[in-house]
């Protein structure tokens, strides 16, 4: 059962990421930070919370923001009242192309994941990922 999460998890991601840099130019991990973003208060995030959210290591979202600076969708500021923290702030550009990917993206995730389930499965199945994704399971 491990392997066969493991297989469909991987297959998923490698198809959502085709279709998003096929169709906007855009990776699943850049869309992910862009959503991160939009999601936070005031659409900015320290750039250490930032990597706990992606799942990326923080020289790997340093790097990634840095790509993403460079094509305007994100900005960079120091934290309010910390001389050396760094937030990451999405620019309106940014908040554009989210919702430009973010069709591309929510097709996907509906065709190739919410298709393949059962009345009521999806919901258990949510709930499960929820248990397992819980801080205070594997502390």
């Amino acid at each position: 059962m491990w392997r066969s999460f493991l297989r469909a998890h991987a297959r998923i991601t490698r198809v959502l990421e085709a279709e998003l840099i096929a169709e906007q130019r855009l990776s699943l991990a850049a869309y992910d930070v862009l959503v991160q973003l939009a999601e936070s208060p005031s659409t900015r995030m320290r750039m250490t919370e930032l990597a706990d959210a992606v799942l990326l290591s923080r020289s790997g979202v340093t790097r990634l923001v840095d790509r993403l600076e460079r094509a305007g969708l994100v900005g960079r500021e120091r934290a309010d009242g910390d001389g050396r923290g760094i937030v990451a702030v999405l620019t309106p550009l940014g908040a554009e192309r989210l919702r430009s990917a973010s069709t591309t993206h929510l097709t996907g995730v509906a065709e190739h994941f919410g298709e393949s389930f059962g009345p009521g499965e999806l919901e258990a199945f949510g709930r499960t990922c929820d248990r397992l994704a819980a801080d205070d399971v594997f502390p």
